[in-house]
């Protein structure tokens, strides 16, 4: 395998195929934009709104490049909506409630990285199970010492002696 001398290059990197935009029709997008806008609740509502069947919009909806054009209307919807949102949040610190205004500027400093450290939270991991198992061997067929058996981890029987 020879190295390419200075200034050359090695070989030119193939570029991508340019994907291939599929038209969507008008009532396709006008069932898209308002299933995303929030003008229908159902994609029968939206097919009706379009003039398009029900069967006709679904099978359209699953279809790869009108999914992406849906999620791509969604994304730009909730971009636009979580600036609205800042400036609510921006507003509701000069609420007249307290309240309001400690959990507006609490959430709106979260944002910007300065928490409050949480408690210490003790976390107990214990693989013990509760419970006891009881013999009902006659007491010729028990053990010579007096014990009590109670199943421990992975379904073992553990002898506990109470003589101790």
């Amino acid at each position: 395998m020879s190295v390419p001398a200075i200034g050359e290059q090695a070989s030119a990197p193939t570029e991508p195929k340019p994907v291939n935009h599929r038209p969507i029709s008008r009532r396709i997008k006008a069932a898209c934009d308002a299933l995303v806008h929030g003008d229908v609740k159902t994609v029968t509502e939206a097919a009706a709104k379009a003039n398009l069947s029900r069967e006709h919009l679904s099978r359209e909806l699953s279809k790869p490049h009108i999914a992406a054009y849906l999620h791509q209307k969604a994304c730009r919807a909730l971009a636009i909506g979580a600036s609205r949102a800042a400036a609510v949040k921006l507003e509701l610190l000069d609420a007249a409630s307290e309240h309001v205004r400690d959990s507006a500027s609490a959430f709106v400093l979260g944002l910007a990285g300065i928490k409050p450290k949480a408690d210490a939270q003790v976390s107990v991991n214990i693989d013990i199970k509760a419970g006891y198992v009881i013999d009902l061997r006659e007491p010729e067929e028990r053990a010579q010492s007096p014990a009590q058996r109670m199943a421990g981890p992975m379904g073992k029987t553990q002898v506990i002696d109470n003589a101790e």
